[in-house]
């Protein structure tokens, strides 16, 4: 009896440790597996950054997809009016029908080649007489580029006297002209030129290396350093008088959106040249009359540098996720919901939808809401508020409700989103009390995209000056560009005009050359 007792109890004992052994393998298992997945989900998105569609809108299928088969036969009415081709209305807006050739070629100059028979070869074969045109038909159309031509102009100034006073008092009375007044001293820097550099680097992309083999293929030796120069100088002397009035209109507004992304500054005091500086960037709210886009260069993304920017305004700010502006007196932060729909999107496995992934019925809550504000867009504050309050409000109150019941794995990229909707909750409810902001930050990132587009090209700046003179010339590009102004007209007449108001321009001046001015608008139309 006692042999077999212990034989039952060294089993007992080897079991139990093969079940503990088997446990922790378990567990192991689990975490490895838990692993793979969030590896495996990088991968996805990194192949959807890569690769993937880069629009957000949706794509998939809804639960109640299927009522849609029979739609045909249920809708169907013989009566009902057919669409004009003129005009197809589109949910939002009304798309029209394309362009003609001779649409898109109203605006330009028309060289009419009349292909005639030679003189000689006006007789008629059969019996000798001369032959009279008796019509012509257009043949085809070419559009021709002309290559750009450079000049020099040369300002003569010229001397008068007055010989009769000469001969009455025996002193000579002389007057002479003045010469217009130079973008700089000893420089051969026209408006023309300056606006063409900064066009094509701040609009176009071109770095100033490129634009060096540029102009020598239109026949100067113009070299980046002196097109730095020219950058820097007329941007310091005589923009920024333009650019700081621009922020004076910015603050003006019910509603600003805050960006900002990385710059890199090789020569910034106290800084290795490999370090990150910001720039950042404020735009106004889609509603307002003055449109503003304003890029402001800092060596670093501090939480204070926001504050110090919006000093004095006082109404909303549209932002992402980011705490330095949620945290800035009088002002209201309102989240971005194309941020949080984003990250649902990037918790979506491929092929989701909302019966397969829990991301994608998030993002489909997000895509009722944006259905919602299309609805709303033509409506006053006041009243897009109210309808905000009756339809979108209880919309989200299912949301929130849906948010709270979710148990993500932790670590993932759906733990991601549901924790980026519980800390964003209160700024992403903020815009159903105010009907002036907006629901995303998508000004902002548009303002700021063509930055980023261009920084892919320059990579970097040399110097603050330099990057001090790239935030002044974006700001008057992009906001041009907002206006509906090219932005190589506009560089051009501030070039022009702001020269001769002086290093210090009254406001009413500088008011008079904002975009958006009837001046302004009427001087670019006119030229």
């Amino acid at each position: 009896m006692s042999e077999k007792s212990d034989i039952n109890t060294e089993s007992t004992v080897s079991i139990s440790e093969l079940e503990e052994i088997i446990a922790a393998k378990d567990k192991e298992i689990e975490a490895l597996r838990l692993r793979i997945e969030r590896l495996h989900e990088i991968i996805l998105n990194a192949q959807r950054a890569r690769f993937g569609q880069s629009s957000e809108k949706k794509k998939y299928v809804l639960p109640d997809q299927t009522s849609y088969f029979n739609e045909a036969e249920a809708e169907q009415d013989v009566k009902a009016p057919e669409p004009t081709p003129e005009k197809v209305h589109v949910e939002a807006h009304e798309r029209s029908k394309k362009s003609t050739v001779d649409e898109k070629t109203a605006d330009l100059p028309v060289k009419k080649i009349i292909l005639e028979l030679p003189e000689k070869e006006q007789k008629c074969e059969q019996c000798g007489a001369p032959l009279t045109m008796i019509g012509k038909k257009l043949a085809r159309r070419e559009l021709e580029f002309i290559p750009a031509h450079l000049r020099v102009i040369e300002y003569y100034t010229c001397s008068y006297a007055c010989h009769e006073c000469e001969k009455k008092t025996g002193e000579g009375y002389v007057i002479s002209t003045v010469a217009p007044k130079p973008l700089m001293k000893h420089s051969m820097a026209s408006p023309s030129s300056v606006a063409t550099v900064m066009t094509r680097k701040y609009a176009d992309g071109l770095p100033l290396a490129r634009q060096e083999k540029i102009w020598k293929r239109e026949g100067i030796e113009l070299s980046r350093a002196t097109m730095a120069n020219w950058v820097i100088r007329c941007s310091e002397d005589w923009l920024k008088p333009i650019y700081r009035r621009m922020k004076y209109h910015l603050h003006t507004g019910k509603v600003i959106h805050g960006d900002e992304t990385v710059v890199q500054v090789l020569k910034e005091p106290g800084k290795p040249a490999q370090s990150e500086s910001r720039m950042w960037v404020y735009a106004s709210g889609q509603r307002d009359a003055r449109q503003v886009r304003f890029f402001e260069y800092q060596p670093d993304r501090k939480g204070r540098r926001p504050i110090e920017f919006l000093k004095g305004f006082k109404g909303c700010l549209v932002s992402d996720g980011y705490a330095a502006y949620q945290n800035i007196p009088d002002v209201t932060p309102c989240g971005c919901w194309a941020h949080m729909r984003r990250k649902w999107r990037d918790a979506m496995p491929k092929g989701a939808t909302t019966q397969t992934s829990q991301a994608a019925v998030g993002y489909e809550y997000c895509n009722k809401l944006f259905s919602l504000e299309r609805h709303f867009a033509d409506m006053t504050d006041e009243n897009r508020r109210i309808m905000r309050q009756l339809k979108a409000a209880p919309l989200l109150d299912a949301y929130w409700s849906w948010v709270e019941k979710l148990d993500p794995v932790p670590g993932s990229k759906l733990s991601e989103a549901v924790t980026y909707a519980k800390n964003q909750k209160e700024y992403l409810t903020a815009f159903l009390e105010h009907g002036e902001a907006d629901i995303s930050n998508n000004t902002a990132e548009n303002a700021i995209r063509p930055f980023v587009i261009g920084r892919k090209n320059w990579l970097f700046s040399d110097t603050v000056k330099g990057a001090n003179a790239s935030s002044i010339v974006y700001t008057i590009v992009e906001t041009a560009k907002a206006n509906g102004i090219e932005p190589y007209a506009y560089l051009h007449k501030l070039l022009s005009i702001l020269p001769t108001l002086g290093k210090t321009p009254p406001n009413e001046e500088l008011d008079k050359l904002m975009p958006w001015s009837p001046e302004m608008q009427y001087m670019l139309t006119t030229i």
